[in-house]
């Protein structure tokens, strides 16, 4: 699914962000990325989404060499992929409803087909009351859970989540780990960033982990 072999990035003239990072991510696996603020895990998450493209080294998503694929291809390769941005970037002039359903309603999907998948995931992330809402109505935690249905609802090969679970309770944050997990039971590659330590005690799933830049642990999950 996702290859980084000797990855190094970095800002500008600043110093490398990411140094010699090598890892491979195998389709239907599930994995946290983990390491102190400023270790590099959120500009590993815009690699992957090709929002940045690396300084040295090669990567391959979906059997395919970004160096060598061309730009017009990446809007297709990006669909293929559901991200929970720290920022949430969600559209302040639509519903909730209507924030979630913007991947389906782009793929070109009949919304009378996607209308009441929309309406169950929003009441599974706790947001069932509050459809017709629009972001700046909403809280951070109701804004981040809309995000998060955003990113999963088209079921995507691919699912990057950058601290999904830091303005949510501890509850909901064990609610939308399990969302996570049932995805990826459906096939879906998961790879979430986080420094919530009782969320990755709580799962089997494979830990890496960033210090400085470099990739120093890689654990696997406990049998």
């Amino acid at each position: 699914m996702v290859r980084f072999e000797n990855v190094g990035m970095r800002y500008g003239t600043g110093p490398e962000v990411l140094r010699d990072v090598t890892f491979i991510l195998e389709a239907g696996s599930f994995t946290f990325l983990t390491g102190p603020s400023g270790a590099g895990k959120s500009t590993l998450l815009k690699l992957m989404f090709l929002g940045e493209a690396p300084s040295r080294g090669l990567i391959t998503l979906f059997s395919r060499d970004l160096a060598t694929t061309k730009r017009r291809d990446f809007p297709e390769l990006r669909r293929r992929i559901g991200v929970v941005f720290q920022d949430f970037r969600l559209l302040d002039h639509l519903s909730a409803f209507d924030n979630v359903a913007l991947p389906l309603r782009i793929t070109g999907r009949n919304p009378k087909a996607y209308h009441q998948d929309v309406e169950e995931l929003l009441s599974w992330v706790g947001l069932g009351n509050r459809l017709d809402a629009k972001p700046p109505t909403l809280s951070g935690g109701e804004q981040q859970r809309v995000a998060i249905a955003r990113a999963v609802v088209a079921r995507p090969d691919l699912l990057l989540a950058d601290e999904p679970t830091g303005n949510v309770d501890p509850d909901m944050g064990q609610r939308l780990i399990r969302l996570f997990e049932e995805l990826n039971k459906l096939g879906t590659t998961v790879l979430i960033a986080t420094h919530d330590r009782a969320l990755i005690a709580s799962s089997q799933a494979r830990e890496m982990r960033l210090v400085d830049g470099r990739l120093v642990e890689l654990r696997m999950p406990r049998l």
